[in-house]
């Protein structure tokens, strides 16, 4: 592979960790390759190209490049245009925080348990889900909605007044939790707007297209006005 090569992004459609990628990319006009990697499947090659066997994995620039924060602030800092991360130390230190609320946290809390449940174990065909989880799930994620909602009655964007890789990766998560009508917008207008607003961007078009086969998306989910 020569670095003038066109990026390939090994994913799957409903990873928050290769959705954040994909929209930093989107956000940054790099035309990429998307490649399904169904790491589940006897015969994956995830372990050759990430020995942690996770993804999104990304071959650009000559190389195989995991984890997606660390993807994501290499666009960022090799792409600078639009830049995703403030100039300042502490505005930084903000944007990763929430970044790694997300990918942390509300993954632990929210995300993973519903999308493994009501998604995941269809998809693998491993059993059905547990409703206990995804009723705690369900609970966590008013929580978390409350708090971006206090986030963002006092700023702009959820890391503060510029739009940010901290916003990328919140819409990465609740945009799979969208896609089966698992997030209740009522519950906050500010949030709501805040998300139809990162929703209309260009970048999300690839993202609203996503389909899971014998998993169809919600009515609203590829609507920009909802």
């Amino acid at each position: 592979m020569t670095a003038t090569t066109t990026p390939r992004l090994y994913h799957i459609a409903l990873s928050p960790f290769c959705r954040k990628v994909r929209l930093v990319l989107g956000e940054k006009r790099i035309e990429v390759e998307l490649v399904e990697e169904r790491y589940w499947e006897p015969g994956s090659e995830v372990l050759k190209r990430n020995p942690a066997g996770k993804i999104p994995v990304l071959r650009m620039d000559g190389r195989l490049m995991a984890e997606s924060q660390a993807i994501c602030e290499y666009l960022d800092e090799t792409v600078p245009a639009p830049p995703l991360m403030p100039g300042s130390p502490l505005e930084r230190y903000e944007v990763r925080r929430l970044c790694a609320w997300f990918d942390d946290k509300f993954n632990e809390e929210v995300t993973q348990p519903i999308l493994s449940e009501r998604v995941w174990k269809k998809v693998m065909k491993a059993g059905y889900p547990d409703s206990k989880l995804v009723k705690g799930g369900l609970r966590a994620v008013k929580d978390h909605m409350d708090y971006l909602t206090g986030l963002l009655e006092t700023r702009k964007w959820l890391a503060g007044n510029t739009l940010s890789l901290a916003d990328f990766t919140a819409a990465a998560h609740l945009s799979c939790l969208d896609y089966i009508s698992d997030v209740d917008w009522d519950r906050s207008a500010t949030l709501r707007d805040w998300y139809a607003t990162v929703k209309s961007r260009p970048a999300f078009r690839s993202v609203l297209a996503d389909q899971v086969p014998g998993i169809p998306p919600a009515p609203h989910y590829a609507q920009l006005d909802f």
